[in-house]
């Protein structure tokens, strides 16, 4: 029964993002994101996520930047779902840790940064494909990328600060199709395999909450034992 269950959320899911595709959920005031609006100022679909943090917003960007995904069963277990799903072959590279750097050896490319605070990452792709590419571009050639059967994502890490000890952790994936097939294409993958995306974009908000929480605490002592210039 449990099975069954399961089952017809997921359709029910995959039936809503459907019939949302093409259709992003408005922006609140807090999360535009104008370094991202450069790149792609329009989408097909758009996932925001965020989670409060108590930890300036430096060492927030940092954990956020050397997050590794891989370290969680869930995230592994998803991959090697697609894979299944897609006919994949199994992924033998070792790849660096920490998500930024596993991203880029992957294809991603760092399209703008403000240092400590924001990164935005992007790649042209065909993700319907088995052995799924990225393609990283310039960032003027990104942004005017138009070729017919590819699909645009740019994601972001981003720590807002709101106070000298605390920040708001964001996250934000946009993807837009370049033409009527693609489209078409990639409506059906994200209706079908958007969860597991989804799902690990937000494992990794409580994760990361942690390690940068608890590299703050650590931060303290080392404050407080360093010597006075003025002294």
């Amino acid at each position: 029964m449990g099975v069954g269950v399961a089952a017809g959320a997921y359709g029910a899911y995959a039936a809503v993002t459907w019939f949302r595709y093409g259709r992003p959920s408005r922006l609140e005031p807090e999360s535009q994101d104008p370094l991202l609006e450069r790149f792609m100022p329009s989408c097909d679909v758009a996932e925001r996520h965020h989670v409060r943090v108590s930890a300036p917003a430096e060492i927030t960007f940092a954990a956020a930047r050397e997050a590794d995904l891989m370290e969680s069963p869930v995230a592994r277990a998803i991959f090697r779902a697609r894979e299944v799903m897609l006919g994949s072959e199994p992924v033998r590279t070792t790849r660096p840790r920490g998500l930024l750097a596993m991203t880029q050896s992957l294809g991603w490319r760092v399209l703008a940064e403000v240092p400590d605070r924001e990164v935005v990452v992007g790649a042209v792709t065909q993700p319907w494909k088995a052995n799924v590419t990225f393609r990283g571009l310039p960032p003027d050639e990104f942004a005017a990328f138009n070729e017919p059967g590819y699909v645009k994502i740019a994601w972001t890490l981003r720590a807002d600060p709101i106070a000298s000890t605390e920040s708001v952790f964001r996250t934000e994936t946009r993807a837009i199709a370049t033409d009527a097939a693609a489209r078409a294409r990639f409506r059906r993958y994200w209706s079908f395999l958007s969860p597991g995306i989804i799902v690990i974009r937000s494992m990794m908000l409580h994760p990361l909450k942690a390690e940068a929480e608890r590299r703050a605490r650590e931060l303290k002592p080392r404050l407080r034992e360093a010597p006075n210039p003025g002294s």
